[in-house]
């Protein structure tokens, strides 16, 4: 568990496509207690945390030491949701929260192909969502306690998320007497 009093440190993640970026910013607006939402992508990018760009792939190289480097002081303070299709290079002591958003692969393929993503990588997309990798990722990587699996299908899957996510910053808050 992080030691902030500040806030929690919560990891959103899923394959690309699972409704992670709009789970967070949600969030991070209904939270009770202050969070800043990080696209982990979007910072990859304007703060040149990568080494090369993958033109097969369209997508970047992530320099993992750069990218820890700049989330280690983020990652203390607390109050952060942490946006990103992967979650096993964050260390166990960030997280108190990991959120695994899951979608039926034949919705995904769908919202992938509205992105305009190559083919190949909606293949390879889709097979890691059937497969279960982001999950396993999360399940191997962080205490069988702090990962939730949540089903991102519909708008009232978002709506009910979101409130479970707050459900448990409340507990959280109450655990450490933020109240």
């Amino acid at each position: 568990m992080s030691s902030s009093n500040k806030g929690p440190v919560i990891i959103i993640t899923g394959t690309p496509g699972t409704g992670k970026t709009t789970h967070a910013e949600l969030l991070a607006q209904e939270s009770p207690v202050p969070l800043k939402h990080i696209n982990v992508g979007e910072m990859v990018k304007q703060k040149n945390l990568y080494e090369a760009f993958d033109e097969e792939w369209q997508s970047y190289t992530v320099d993992e030491d750069k990218l820890l480097d700049e989330l280690e002081p983020l990652a203390s303070a607390g109050g952060i949701i942490l946006d990103w299709h992967t979650c096993e290079i964050f260390p166990e002591r960030w997280a108190d929260l990991v959120v695994v958003l899951r979608c039926d692969h034949t919705k995904l393929w769908d919202r992938l192909e509205k992105r305009n993503y190559p083919l190949k990588k909606i293949q390879e997309n889709n097979e890691a969502e059937i497969m279960e990798v982001v999950l396993d990722e999360a399940r191997s990587s962080y205490p069988q306690e702090i990962v939730v699996e949540l089903q991102s299908e519909r708008t009232e899957d978002l709506e009910s998320n979101i409130q479970r996510i707050m459900q448990w910053i409340e507990a959280w808050k109450e655990d450490r007497d933020l109240a």
